[in-house]
């Protein structure tokens, strides 16, 4: 049974940083292509950032490119996103996501969600 937890979510002042964690069990992480996506209050669910399972590719959204990182740790089987110069726009519930492929698939095609981490960035 797959399961992806995350955490590290809370309240940070614009300009700020964040770190969240995603622990995925019941997966072969080094093979297991991992993603960040986002809801925002009223919107739909946005994707934000992915790496292949052996970490060579990443992909990020325009919104967040060259301010959140995604990172993976072989070691510990954790995958993180380093969240940097935070905006209010950034305010939203972010999910974990694995697919059952090494490389990053289409952004519809994640076949395991964790239950969210809410980021709240104040003005």
């Amino acid at each position: 049974q797959v399961q992806l937890v995350e955490s590290g979510g809370g309240l940070v002042q614009a300009g700020g940083s964040l770190k969240l964690s995603c622990e995925p069990s019941g997966v072969i992480f080094s093979t297991t292509a991992m993603a960040w996506f986002r809801q925002a209050p009223g919107k739909g669910r946005e994707f934000v950032a992915a790496m292949s399972g052996s970490g060579i590719s990443s992909l990020y959204s325009d919104s967040v490119k060259d301010r959140f990182f995604i990172v993976r740790d072989y070691i510990k089987k954790l995958v993180y996103l380093q969240m940097n110069t935070l905006l209010p726009e950034d305010t939203a519930v972010y999910y974990c996501a694995a697919a059952r492929t090494e490389v990053i698939p289409g952004t519809s095609d994640y076949d395991y969600w964790g239950q969210g981490t809410q980021v709240t960035v104040s003005p």
